[in-house]
């Protein structure tokens, strides 16, 4: 195949440079798309922006993402990837469901750019026309779906403080999550010892409405 360089075989398998070369190419896009979204968000991004921040030509950037709203799509899909595979592992070495959420707020206080994307995009998309409109609505609601499940499974198991509803705690967990995050990009104009504490802060309420503290 034109473009394609098979070489030497490793383990059985052969390296296609052609390949290895594009998909670092792509995720080299990935992370610039991520900085300019979050900078001026989707409509103020351009993509020739985009492709002179990675040293390619704007036709050389639509071969890997034909569209704009196609490279949207895949920023946010590789957001998912990255933190759903760290919930996955965190749950594998037999973490719970609340652990695993705050040791991602953690993680993504190390993720500036990406958490100043995530929340400008998600304010932006709130417009039914956005293109990531049906992604953060349906994202929202498997994520209140999903932490709905665990913590009625607490109240069955009597882990849950009485009085807490499952549905409002989970709806009131997705709030604190985003909104943490925005207090925190504000924050970070402070000295250190005043910014906000994001994986603190969640783990101090999931300590109000669970019986077990969450370690």
């Amino acid at each position: 195949m034109a473009g394609v360089t098979e070489t030497t075989m490793e383990g059985g398998a052969p390296t296609r440079r052609g390949y290895a070369k594009g998909r670092a190419k792509r995720e080299e896009i990935l992370q610039a798309a991520i900085v300019a979204f979050g900078e001026v968000g989707y409509h103020g991004a351009s993509l020739r922006e985009i492709a002179a921040r990675v040293g390619i030509s704007h036709p050389g950037l639509l071969h890997h993402f034909p569209t704009k709203a196609a490279l949207l799509e895949a920023v946010l899909e590789h957001r998912d990837a990255v933190d759903f595979a760290d919930v996955d592992t965190d749950l594998q070495q037999g973490r719970t469901l609340f652990e695993a959420l705050v040791r991602l707020v953690q993680r993504n206080g190390l993720r500036r750019p990406v958490v100043e994307v995530f929340t400008g995009l998600a304010a932006e998309a709130t417009s039914t026309d956005h293109p990531a409109h049906d992604y953060f609505a349906r994202r929202y609601a498997s994520t209140v779906e999903r932490v709905t499940a665990e913590l009625e499974r607490l109240s069955g198991d009597g882990g849950l403080r009485d009085g807490v509803d499952p549905g409002a705690a989970a709806r009131a967990v997705t709030a604190l999550m985003d909104g943490l995050q925005v207090q925190w990009l504000y924050s970070l104009e402070r000295p250190r010892a005043e910014r906000v504490d994001m994986a603190g802060d969640l783990r101090a309420y999931l300590d109000l409405i669970l019986v077990d503290p969450v370690g």
